[in-house]
Order: structure tokens, then sequence, then C-alpha cells
């Protein structure tokens, strides 16, 4: 176990002593990985990370255990498929030194078979999920995090540029979308998502890309990202191909305020659902309110979308370290879609965009 995984795992005993927490449990998911370094193989045989304020421990399958021992210095209790893993958990529950009727955190991505075995094992439990622990501490990147979140950030706007500039009359959104998925191939990233819109399916927030072909006076919108090194990026720009239409320009520059005026509003002690709501009052009070049609944000790190939501309802309260997207939007159904999308982070005095690249429109 390395001395990050180290201080992390300190870092969650401190929160479960805060919280009244006596036993984490984590299923193999991204939580497990941000607390070990551990992401298993994960199918239907129980796997779980048990945390208690005395000791640490995996539950796992026995044809998996040598492969997970590179990675971590935690025991484990292995299992074999004739046995199954009944016996295993007790040992590693006898070993956690729990009260009577603990009070259990259950990762809310666990398996619900994988859930209802713990709880089964533990008669009285109370039980919550993970968010005033490990998500309480996720949410707040540390410098190592940053650091990777930024390099993912900066070859994302590489790549994205080399869409926009691969843009010929005639060419494909598909086209375009392995344009830029080679871009992070070469640099060693993994594609994660590529959305490239034409025309007016820019006005589908989630258009699946396809065999639409560009034709000069289309509005064009790229949201990508990769993953670098573990950590992702998500961006999205918008770009016209030929002379931009007034409509074009008037909808880019509202967008573009209600952007500025959520980057105003995000400061450490802000409730999320201000940061939507400076956003969404500059689109509805231009009369595009009804086009406005989803979250302004949402956290980024080890997953592309985890805490905090920045939602019209969210009352989570901003914290520096804290990293988000904020993308407003406005839909012209036929016409084209106009978002645009950083990530931040947020700092004492202010977010800090990750992104290099402007947000002005891409004319080609």
């Amino acid at each position: 176990m390395s001395a990050l995984h180290d201080q992390r795992l300190a870092a969650l005993r401190q929160r479960m002593t805060e919280t009244g927490t006596d036993l984490v449990a984590l299923g193999p998911s991204s939580h497990m990985y941000y607390m070990s370094g551990v992401d298993p193989h994960g199918d239907e045989r129980p796997v779980m990370l048990l945390v208690s304020k005395s000791h640490a421990g995996f539950l796992m399958p026995a044809l998996n255990v040598d492969s997970s021992r590179q990675n971590t210095a935690l025991p484990f209790f292995p299992w074999a498929d004739d046995d199954g893993p009944a016996a295993a958990l007790q040992s590693l529950l006898q070993a956690s030194g729990l009260p009577q009727a603990p009070n259990v955190v259950l990762d809310e991505t666990m398996r619900t078979d994988f859930a209802l075995l713990l709880l089964d094992a533990l008669p009285g439990a109370s039980r919550r999920f993970t968010e005033d622990t490990v998500g309480f501490l996720r949410a707040r990147k540390d410098d190592a995090e940053y650091r990777l979140l930024k390099a993912s950030a900066v070859l994302n706007d590489r790549a994205i540029q080399a869409g926009f500039d691969a843009l010929k009359d005639g060419i494909t959104e598909l086209e375009v979308a392995t344009v830029i998925r080679d871009v992070y191939k070469k640099a060693g990233a993994v594609p994660v998502f590529t959305s490239v819109c034409f025309g007016g399916n820019g006005a589908f927030p989630h258009h699946h890309t396809g065999d639409t072909r560009l034709k000069v006076g289309d509005a064009v919108l790229i949201d990508a990202g990769g993953r670098l090194d573990g950590y992702p990026s998500d961006m999205t720009r918008v770009g016209f191909f030929g002379e931009p239409t007034e409509e074009f320009l008037e909808i880019h520059g509202i967008v573009e305020r209600a952007v500025q005026a959520a980057l105003a509003a995000s400061r450490p002690g802000v409730a999320a659902k201000e940061i939507d709501k400076a956003a969404r009052d500059v689109i509805a009070e231009a009369g595009y309110g009804d086009r406005f049609s989803h979250r302004t944000g949402h956290g980024m790190g080890i997953d592309i979308h985890e805490p905090p939501y920045l939602t019209a309802t969210s009352e989570t309260v901003l914290d520096e370290g804290m990293v988000y997207s904020i993308e407003p939007g406005i839909y012209l159904p036929g016409k084209f879609g106009l978002r645009l999308e950083d990530i931040v982070i947020l700092h004492e005095d202010g977010p800090e965009i990750l992104s290099d690249m402007p947000r002005a429109a891409v004319l080609r």
C-alpha cells in the first residue's frame, strides 16, 4: 500500500470518528481504487474492502488474490468457489473488532447481493451510504489528483482542437470523432466518450455521433473526454463551419455570460444550487430558460460524473479542492445546440479552469 493510500486510510478513519461510523464497506469500484489502489475484476463473486477503526482487509475470491496483492499490503480473506464467501467474511468481521449493532457505511455502487451478504452477517446494523466518509474525502482533491486532472485536461485541449482542425465539407461526425480518439491513443490515454454534433444534432444534449455529413452553415458541437493515467477529462466547445449567423453569435454570447456568472458565483461556502441559479438566470433573462434542459454541472475525479452535482436543488456546500464542470447550454431544435463546458477546481479565492483552450467560437 502506497504512502498516499496510507494517508487516505488515516483520513477515512478520522472521518469515521467524526461521523460515528464503525465500518466502511466498499465493493469493486472507484471508491475501492481511491482508498487502496486495488481495482479488482468485478463479477458475481463477492469482493469487499472492509475498513474499521482498527483494521482493514479484503474479502476476495482466491483466484484473484495473487494479482491484487501486487497493489496493496492489506490482508486478504480469500474464499474458494467450492466453499463460498460466508466463512471468510465472518473471519474478516471478527478481525474488524466491531461493536454490537455497528453503524455501517455501504458503497452505493456495490452490488445489492454483496451488500445484503454483509448486512445479513451484521444483524441490527444501521447503514447509510458514503457521502460523509469516502465521498467527503473524494470530493476534495489533493495535489496529486489536481496534477493528474490538469494533465488530462491539457491533452483534451489538443484532442478537441484536432477535431475542429479536421473539419471539411462532407466529413462525417464519426470521422471527426476518430481524429479526436487518435490523439488520446497516441498520448497513451484511453478515449472515454466523443460526441460530435453537426447542425441540428447539437440540439440533442446527448446526441449519438453518427454518419451525418458536415455542410457549410452548420454549427459544430464537440464534447469529448479521455482518461490519462487513471484520471478523465471532459470539455465542450462549439464552432461554426462557414460564416456564422447572427443567431449563433447571439446564443454563443448568452451562454458565455452564463459561464461567467457561474464562475463568479463559485466560492467556498456557497451552495451548489447557487451556481446553477447564477447560470440559469442569465439564460432565462435572455428568454431561453426553457431551452436549458439540464443541470449546470457535475463533479469529476476518478469518475467523470461524481459529487458535487450543480443542480437547482443541491444543498451541497462547495469547498476548496472540489472539482466540477460548469456547462450551461441552449438547445434550438432543428437549428443547433450550444453548450460551453469547462472543468474547474475550487481554490480559496475562486475557481481555476483546468483547460487552456478558449471558449470563443471556433470558426472554420
